[in-house]
């Protein structure tokens, strides 16, 4: 298969099932938006990890290259704020949920561990 189709269909995957899981934990505590809002996280949070990902892997700015921790802690930090103005939630509630759904999508991702390439999934 086309590495570049193959690459689309993991990340349309990925992106549902996290959206799954950021539907289903934010109803369970309490959110009232539905499941586009949850997508459009999912969509966020994939955009934010890829591109920090990127960023910091590509040599672009040379600086940055080999620090990919630093890309995940600052893309947690960008997925936290995009979770707190799409929801409308308090920051505490954010971090709690976003703990919740990282548990649940490494739960997940242990099963499928091959959909787990691209974003928080």
């Amino acid at each position: 298969m086309d590495p570049i189709i193959e690459t689309a269909i993991i990340f349309v995957i990925s992106l549902i099932i996290s959206a799954i899981i950021i539907f289903i934990v934010t109803k369970i505590l309490g959110e009232k938006e539905g499941f586009g809002t949850a997508l459009l996280a999912a969509f966020v949070g994939a955009i934010i990890y890829t591109g920090l990902y990127y960023l910091f892997g590509s040599g672009i700015i040379p600086e940055l290259v080999g620090l990919k921790w630093a890309a995940s802690i600052l893309g947690a930090i960008g997925w936290l704020a995009a979770l707190h103005f799409l929801y409308k939630m308090h920051w505490l509630k954010t971090v709690g949920i976003a703990i919740v759904i990282w548990i649940i999508s490494a739960v997940v991702g242990y099963f499928l561990p091959t959909l787990a390439t691209t974003g928080p999934l």
